[in-house]
């Protein structure tokens, strides 16, 4: 069908959806379109093509470009029906990517298991509103496809929602597959209890049905709101809802409610999760972490009766990189996927990474599988079939809402479970041994041993322990380093976070600027993030052993270099709050720079060492204000 005709056709359909009749015009539509044989979607001219090599294959699903009246598609959810169609939602947002305009709620469906889709039909019609936030259900003993969805009043900007944004839940259902679907249903006086006035949002991710134990046959989805008391947002809270009888009427099941001080400070805000029933029948709950003091951009909580409550409060996770952003869960059979961006500052590099223990513990980034290292954000997943799993994404070669893709990969795509990685000792109290990774090897110190880093991949990693973050404490950084590069960044130590909103400390050589540079960026209150830097006037890039120092102490931040110092105002706050947390020798959080050259002592305390201190030679005692004491003098197995 040429595109012009299918043009004049979409516009056709956009306006007659707008009437009382749409739902029936739609259906007579829709299948006028597949039969005309629009099979398969083509890629866009510059667009990322779908390839194929056996075990991955990728194509561009919803995009601007190729399907008119849209200028932006966002928030993917995915679910497999009982006939085996696979349904690709949308947020078709009509005048612009903002949050809270004029938004439909959009579909593809592929009977072929995503090989091929057909057109575009429009469930959900937002008439100049915003109906988005997509979280279909598909009840397997009936056949029925659910999908809650949240509205609001729409915006003619690109703003977000005006705060308190009254937004209500609905809910829509299909029983032919998908091709029609139901008049909204407002499910307000069911799941919108008084107090949850502000933000309210549905999944956005599909929900699932039991099939273990004594609520087997239930259909659970997320939710997370926020309550107003006229004046400011006091408590976040995240829950699930239930049903017992196919969706026709629902609950407020488990939930987890977390206070905002006056100060608008709070300890998390667990948001769009995505919910996954473990081997055990129990429902592991993976969410958002957006902007509390506790540590990590994910947080996760279980459920072991059906989603009627919590076993405990949500628990971020800090050691496993993630921006702010909506992440998608699917079990494979021993394993649980993890779908979501693994930059920890920035929306790009769609990974998958696994849990082999029920989401207790999850991989870290350099064990994960990369999708794609363009630009990426929200994402769903559904189990094709066998152990071939579909990932319905955003991403983009410019920017993570270029366009939605459709991945599918099959278990054995995945990177292979690796063993443990060798390890290097760290002598501070109560600690573990730290991962070497990458492969550094022994050379020469200036203490005994030291380990040499190629400058690619190798690195030294710490597990993390909730002794590491330094918080708001007065602390000493120490090591010894050598190296001769001449360009790049060179990264030595890493703590905390990464980009200018989170809180961190570092050291690194500079050699293009000539300097070596120290810095530590805080968060006090509700105030925004502060940083302080310090610099050399010398990379030291000499190829000899130099000693580093930074410390926080007295009012001041000081960098030491062979007893050179240079000093600035400290910055009063948090060096570990808000973010993912890692601690790293040789290498940025993000991987994305790597040290070449040789790195030996490095030690970390949790006081301002004096002058006389630092400059007299370590003593070997094991002090308890020692955090970490890495010899890096001998590489060994790992455990």
């Amino acid at each position: 069908m040429p595109s012009s005709l299918r043009a004049r056709l979409r516009s056709t359909l956009r306006a007659r959806l707008r009437s009382t009749h749409r739902v029936r015009l739609r259906a007579v539509l829709t299948a006028v379109l597949t039969t005309a044989a629009l099979l398969t979607l083509p890629s866009p001219a510059g667009a990322e093509q779908a390839t194929a090599t056996g075990e991955f294959e990728q194509q561009v699903l919803f995009k601007a470009s190729q399907d008119p009246g849209y200028a932006c598609f966002r928030i993917p959810a995915v679910v497999k029906t009982t006939e085996g169609t696979l349904l690709a939602f949308a947020e078709g947002r009509v005048l612009n990517c903002g949050d809270a305009a004029d938004i439909d709620i959009v579909v593809k469906r592929s009977t072929d298991g995503g090989r091929t889709w057909g057109p575009l039909q429009v469930v959900n019609d937002g008439g100049g509103d915003t109906h988005g936030n997509p979280a279909p259900i598909v009840d397997r003993e009936t056949g029925r496809i659910l999908l809650a969805e949240t509205y609001n009043k729409g915006r003619t900007d690109s703003s977000s929602c005006s705060v308190p944004c009254n937004r209500t839940p609905h809910l829509q259902y299909s029983d032919d597959d998908g091709l029609t679907w139901s008049q909204p249903r407002d499910l307000s006086d069911e799941i919108l209890p008084a107090n949850w006035n502000s933000w309210y949002a549905t999944g956005p991710v599909h929900g699932i049905q039991l099939t273990r134990g004594r609520h087997a046959g239930r259909l659970v989805f997320g939710v997370n709101t926020e309550t107003w008391d006229g004046s400011r947002v006091t408590a976040n809270h995240a829950a699930l809802i239930t049903s017992d009888d196919g969706g026709d009427h629902w609950d407020i099941g488990a939930t987890d409610s977390w206070p905002i001080a006056d100060d608008g400070t709070f300890r998390q805000k667990p948001s769009e999760t995505t919910l996954t029933e473990r081997a055990d029948g129990s429902v592991l709950v993976s969410g958002r972490e957006q902007d509390g003091t506790d540590l990590g951009h994910r947080t996760q909580a279980v459920s072991r009766d059906g989603g009627d409550s919590f076993t405990g409060p949500f628990r971020d996770l800090p050691d496993l990189y993630a921006p702010q952003v909506q992440g998608s869960s699917l079990r494979l059979g021993d394993r649980i996927l993890l779908a979501c961006p693994g930059d920890p500052d920035r929306r790009r590099t769609m990974m998958i990474r696994s849990s082999y223990d029920g989401g207790r513990t999850w991989e870290s980034v350099d064990r994960g599988t990369v999708v794609t290292t363009d630009w990426s954000g929200y994402s769903d997943m559904v189990r094709v079939d066998g152990d071939t799993v579909g990932l319905l994404y955003e991403g983009g070669a410019v920017d993570a809402r270029d366009e939605i893709r459709f991945a599918r990969f099959t278990e054995d795509w995945l990177t292979p479970r690796r063993g443990p990685d060798p390890t290097t000792a760290d002598l501070a109290p109560g600690t573990e041994r730290a991962a070497v990774l990458g492969g550094a090897q022994e050379t020469d110190g200036v203490f005994g041993g030291a380990l040499a880093f190629d400058g690619t991949d190798d690195a030294v990693r710490l597990p993390y322990q909730d002794r590491l973050p330094l918080g708001t404490k007065d602390f000493t950084a120490s090591l010894w380093f050598r190296y001769t590069a001449t360009t790049g960044e060179q990264p030595l130590l890493w703590m905390g976070g990464i980009g200018t909103l989170q809180p961190q400390v570092w050291l690194r050589g500079e050699p293009v600027s000539n300097r070596i540079t120290g810095l530590i960026t805080t968060r006090n209150g509700a105030a925004a993030p502060t940083s302080a830097s310090v610099r050399t006037s010398g990379a030291y890039n000499d190829g000899q052993w130099h000693h580093l120092a930074l410390r926080r102490g007295g009012g001041q931040l000081t960098l030491f270099v062979d007893g050179t110092t240079v000093s600035t105002a400290d910055v009063p706050g948090s060096v570990s709050r808000n973010s993912p947390f890692g601690v790293h020798i040789g290498q940025r959080l993000d991987s994305r720079a790597y040290f070449t050259g040789a790195i030996d002592e490095v030690r970390l305390y949790d006081r301002a060492l004096s002058d006389e201190e630092l400059s007299a030679t370590p003593s070997r005692n094991v002090t308890r204000d020692t955090v970490l004491w890495l010899p890096m003098d001998h590489v060994g197995k790992g455990h």
